[in-house]
C-alpha cells in the first residue's frame, strides 16, 4: 500500500471524537478539527524539524488526514528549507514560477508518546480558547441586562457569583450598603461590563448603579418592556432613596401610576430587591421649570430661576420647606441634581429676597458710578433687566426712551454716558495689560470681565494656559467668593484647558499619517 493511499485512509474515529468534544463543550465542529490540525502539524514539525512549513489537513468527512510540506518559489533564497528558486522548483512542477508552492506528500506520522502528547495539548488548548471566545459573545449580549446568579465565594470584600457556565464578580463598592451575602445565597444584579482576557472572560456586575433600577422597573413593568412607558431619567443614593422619571408615549396613560402598580405592588417588588431603598416615582415634563419642582419633591417649591448659560437652577422654597427640599445630609437635593445633570442651589424666600437686594445693590451704586445717575434712575434700569453698563451702550435707542420717566432726550444721554464709560474703561483695560503683560489668550477666555482679568494677572495668571492650571478653588480666591460660584469658576477652567485637548488630537492626527 502506497503511502498516498494510507494517509488518504478514512479515519472516522476523528470525524467522531470531533463531533463529541464540540457536543460536550458547546463549542463549533470546526474549532475542534483546526485545534487537531495544528495538534499534527506542531507533531509533524518536532518529526521533521521546527523549520519546516508542514501542513495538515483533516477531511470533514471522512476524517482522512493529509500532510504535506510547504516550500515557496522565489528569487532569492533567504531560507533553504522552505524556499526554491525558479529553477529547483520546475524541476519538480514544470512552468513554476515566482510566489508559486511546491507541495510534498508526507507519509503518514506514526505519534509517538511525546508527539501525541504535545498533540493533545495544542488540541484542549484551543478548545479552551474557543469555548473562552463563546462564553465571552455570549455574556456581551448580556451586557446592560440584569443576570441571576448563586454566590460562590467572597474574595476580599468581592462576591463570585457563578452564573452557570462562567463566573462573574461583584466588587464591593458594587453592592449595596449593608448587605451580606454568603454561599449559596440567589442574587441578581446589572451586567455593567465583559471584558475578554486570557483566563477566560472577565464579567463584573453591579447593584448600586442607575442602570440597575432602571432594568428592574422594565422586568416589573410591562408599559416600560413594551415601549409605552420611557424612563427619562434615573439617580440612585443605593440602598436609601433613588428618583426616577417616566413619561408615557400614549397621554391616556399615567406613567407614574403604571409604575407604582395596583396597591403599590410593582415598586414594592424594586424597592424589596434593593434592599428597602425609597423610590420617588416623578413625571417628566418638557416645562423644565415643571420637573424642577417635580424632582424637588416632596418639597414645596415656590419659585424656579433658571440660568441656562451655566446649567444652574436657583429653587426658592418657603423656610419650613428648606430642610425637606435638601434632604437628610443633602441627599434630596443631589438627587434632584444628578437626575436634571445640573446643579441646583435651594433658596428660601427670605434668602431669595436678600440675595436679590444684595445683587441689585451692587448693579445701582454700578449703574450711579459710571453713568453719574441718581438712585431712582439707577432702579428703574435694573428693574428693566440691565445688569451691565455695557448692555445700556449697545441695546437700541427705542428700548430705554420706552422706560417709564425716561424720554427721547434722556435715553440719547444715558447711552452717550454709558458709551463713554465703557470707551474709558476698555482704553484703561488695554494699558495695564500692556504694562501686566497680559496675554491675547487671556483675554478672551470665556467668563472673565476685564476686573477678573486685571486681578488675575496681579496675581500672575497672565494666559489661558495659567488660567487652565488652576484648581476651580484657587480661581475662586483670587477674583473674590462674590464674584464667582464654585459652578462657574469649573466652567471657566475647563473651557480654557480645551485647547489643550484640541492640541492632542492634532498631533495624535500628525502621528497617524
Amino acid at each position: 500500500m502506497s503511502n498516498s493511499n494510507i494517509e488518504n485512509m478514512p479515519r472516522p474515529e476523528i470525524v467522531l471524537v470531533a463531533d463529541t468534544v464540540a457536543r460536550e463543550k458547546n463549542i463549533d465542529k470546526e474549532d475542534v478539527f483546526v485545534a487537531m490540525e495544528i495538534a499534527i502539524q506542531k507533531a509533524a514539525r518536532s518529526r521533521y524539524g521546527f523549520e519546516h512549513d508542514i501542513r495538515a489537513k483533516i477531511d470533514r468527512k471522512t476524517g482522512a488526514i493529509t500532510l504535506e510540506r510547504y516550500r515557496e518559489v522565489v528569487d532569492e533564497i533567504e531560507n533553504d528549507v522552505t524556499q526554491l528558486t525558479v529553477k529547483e522548483a520546475q524541476a519538480y512542477k514544470p512552468g513554476a514560477v515566482v510566489g508559486d508552492f511546491i507541495v510534498d506528500s508526507l507519509p503518514p506520522l506514526d505519534f509517538g508518546r511525546v508527539a501525541a502528547q504535545t498533540g493533545k495539548q495544542v488540541i484542549v488548548q484551543k478548545i479552551r480558547d474557543a469555548e473562552r471566545n463563546r462564553q465571552y459573545e455570549e455574556y456581551k449580549e448580556k451586557l446592560g441586562t440584569i443576570i441571576n446568579g448563586t454566590v460562590k465565594r467572597i474574595e476580599f470584600g468581592n462576591v463570585i457569583v457563578d452564573i452557570g457556565k462562567t463566573e462573574a464578580v461583584l466588587r464591593h463598592d458594587e453592592i449595596i450598603p449593608r448587605e451580606k451575602f454568603k454561599n449559596g445565597d440567589r442574587i441578581r444584579a446589572y451586567v455593567l461590563d465583559v471584558r475578554r482576557e486570557t483566563k477566560g472572560p472577565q464579567i463584573f456586575l453591579s447593584r448600586t448603579c442607575p442602570e440597575f433600577l432602571a432594568a428592574l422597573f422594565t422586568q416589573e413593568v410591562p408599559e416600560i418592556y413594551d415601549g409605552i412607558v420611557k424612563i427619562m431619567g434615573v439617580s440612585r443614593d443605593p440602598g436609601s432613596k433613588a428618583k426616577i422619571s417616566v413619561k408615557a408615549e400614549d397621554l391616556t396613560i399615567d406613567p407614574v401610576g403604571a409604575c407604582v402598580g395596583l396597591r403599590g405592588i410593582r415598586v414594592q417588588a424594586v424597592v424589596n430587591e434593593l434592599q428597602g431603598e425609597k423610590i420617588d416615582i416623578i413625571p417628566y415634563s418638557e416645562d423644565r421649570a415643571q420637573y424642577i419642582v417635580s424632582a424637588l419633591a416632596p418639597a414645596e417649591v415656590t419659585k424656579v430661576v433658571i440660568d441656562e448659560e451655566n446649567n444652574r437652577i436657583e429653587a426658592v422654597v418657603p423656610k419650613e420647606q428648606f430642610s425637606i427640599a435638601i434632604g437628610r445630609r443633602g441627599q434630596n437635593v443631589k438627587l434632584a441634581s444628578q437626575l436634571l445633570n445640573c446643579d441646583i442651589d435651594v433658596l428660601t424666600e427670605e434668602q431669595e429676597t436678600e440675595r436679590r437686594s444684595n445683587e441689585n445693590k451692587v448693579r445701582s451704586q454700578r449703574f450711579m458710578e459710571a453713568l453719574d445717575v441718581d438712585e431712582m434712575i439707577a432702579h428703574l434700569l435694573i428693574a428693566e433687566g440691565f445688569s451691565t453698563v455695557d448692555e445700556i451702550s449697545m441695546v437700541p435707542l427705542e428700548e430705554l426712551s420706552e422706560i417709564e420717566g425716561f424720554d427721547e432726550d434722556i435715553a440719547v444721554e444715558l447711552q452717550n454716558r454709558a458709551k463713554e464709560y465703557v470707551a474709558k474703561r476698555d482704553a484703561e483695560f488695554a494699558s495695564k495689560s500692556k504694562t501686566l503683560g497680559i496675554d491675547d489668550t487671556l483675554k478672551t477666555a470665556a467668563g472673565l470681565d476685564q476686573d477678573m482679568i486685571l486681578v488675575l494677572a496681579e496675581k500672575g495668571v497672565k494666559t489661558l494656559d495659567d488660567l487652565a492650571d488652576l484648581a476651580a478653588d484657587e480661581l475662586i480666591e483670587i477674583v473674590g467668593e462674590n464674584a464667582l460660584s464654585q459652578a462657574e469658576a469649573n466652567k471657566i477652567i475647563m473651557a480654557a484647558r480645551e485647547h489643550w485637548f484640541t492640541t492632542e488630537k492634532q498631533e495624535e492626527g500628525n502621528e497617524g499619517k
